[in-house]
């Protein structure tokens, strides 16, 4: 049986979120983690960044676009200890103007994917998977193999996530 890793990145506090800007208490993307773990089993890793993103979603959404521009690397909370004993390895975060968050490239840059299955996702209210996934891809630079990214929007229910997950054949 394979073993699974989810590895997220989810904005909590204020958000945008089925159409407004509201306070929430568990991040969009954790959710969709949280449904994927149901789905398949696996362990949960939540990544996080050393120097906060504004609790504030206008002034956090402006922090990311100057990550984009500059293409940073913000630096990591946590990196996993030990990714060699997992077959299935999911990668996901918010998805900013057609990207991942740039804590996500750090993430990948950091670990070994080689002899993996990585299955990309995201979570937004307006935009696209766009070329996060082959970015994310493109730096992970490993020997592993990407299956097709899919976005979800914060209020996507469970059997959406779980349709997703039965057609993926892992």
């Amino acid at each position: 049986m394979a073993k699974n890793l989810i590895i997220y990145y989810s904005r909590k506090g204020e958000n945008y979120w089925n159409g407004s800007i509201k306070n929430i208490a568990k991040g969009n993307t954790e959710i969709v983690a949280e449904f994927i773990q149901k789905a398949v089993g696996g362990d949960l890793f939540e990544v996080d960044t050393v120097k906060p993103y504004s609790t504030d979603y206008t002034t956090c959404t402006q922090e990311a676009q100057r990550e984009l521009r500059a293409g940073a690397r913000p630096e990591l909370k946590k990196y996993l200890d030990n990714i060699e004993d997992y077959d299935n390895i999911f990668v996901c975060g918010p998805c900013w103007w057609g990207q991942a968050p740039k804590i996500m490239y750090t993430f990948v840059e950091s670990c070994n994917l080689s002899g993996k299955t990585v299955i990309p996702f995201c979570t937004s209210g307006s935009s696209s998977i766009g070329t996060s996934a082959k970015n994310l891809q493109a730096a992970a630079a490993s020997q592993a193999t990407w299956l097709d990214g899919r976005r979800f929007a914060g209020s996507s229910p469970r059997s959406d996530v779980e349709n997703w997950i039965s057609g993926l054949g892992i």
